[in-house]
């Protein structure tokens, strides 16, 4: 069986209609949403009114923002509570919650933390957002093996695909095959396009363009809090970006350690 994997997509609708487009030609048999769908993005209750339209096709798990859009939903977010108008990410987190409905909101509290697919050559592989043992902790292409032997522990499956730091990679760790699917809406990669994985019978990481300046006006469209930030990121051509993020999170993963 072949599957397509499509992570962080960060409520970004034009580059997920764009992959989703090439994910049709390709005609997996199934398609894993990774987490991170909405939040922070332009186009949140539109990116998932399109996911659920899948109708069957499609398997989700959640992702850190994913928990904490329920959290901003239901008024129980830590971020509510200590709110700084003045960070772009708590007002797009806020903004996001405004736009979803109930319905949505269930629909993201359903979700499971991991997904466990068999594919063919590979065996077994589990899908997770950050690690196999939590959504928000930090698997780069640069992370230690000390801390991959931890966050691994207890682990059967020898395939792990993840995502949460936006730079794909496929990398061997001991028994263990760690395949990071990238980005479809928000990636750090310095290349412009949207980012996911085919997996089975082997691993081959995709990039799919789409048309920017088109994906431009329907952000700006919105009211999307800082959309320059965003699209600043999105149309980066500056390879030496995917190092520096890949950098960034294992400082932030040092930081957390201590």
């Amino acid at each position: 069986m072949q599957f397509a994997a499509l992570y962080d997509i960060h409520g970004n609708l034009p580059a997920l209609e764009a992959v989703l487009g090439e994910v049709e030609r390709e005609a997996p048999d199934l398609i894993v949403v990774g987490g991170d769908i909405a939040s922070l993005g332009p186009m949140p209750r539109e990116t998932l009114d399109r996911l659920l339209s899948l109708q069957g096709r499609a398997r989700f798990i959640r992702g850190n923002t994913d928990r904490e859009l329920v959290d901003q939903y239901d008024g129980t977010s830590l971020r509510r509570e200590t709110s700084d108008q003045d960070n772009v990410w708590v007002r797009r987190e806020e903004w996001a919650a405004d736009q979803i409905g109930a319905a949505q909101r269930d629909f993201l509290a359903s979700l499971p933390e991991t997904v466990v697919l068999g594919i063919e050559r590979l065996g077994p592989t589990l899908f997770c957002h950050g690690s196999p043992r939590s959504d928000e902790e930090i698997i780069t292409r640069l992370t230690p093996d000390t801390r991959l032997d931890e966050m691994l522990a207890g682990t059967a499956e020898s395939v792990i695909v993840c995502g949460h730091t936006h730079v794909q990679f496929d990398r061997t760790h001991r028994s263990k095959r760690i395949v990071n699917a990238g980005s479809v809406g928000m990636h750090w990669e310095g290349r412009p396009g949207a980012y996911w994985l085919l997996i089975g019978p082997d691993v081959e990481l995709r990039r799919t363009m789409y048309d920017l300046e088109d994906a431009t006006k329907r952000i700006r469209a919105t009211a999307y809090p800082d959309p320059d930030d965003l699209l600043e990121r999105l149309t980066a051509d500056d390879p030496s970006l995917a190092e520096e993020a890949s950098a960034r999170f294992e400082r932030i993963a040092r930081e957390a350690d201590t």
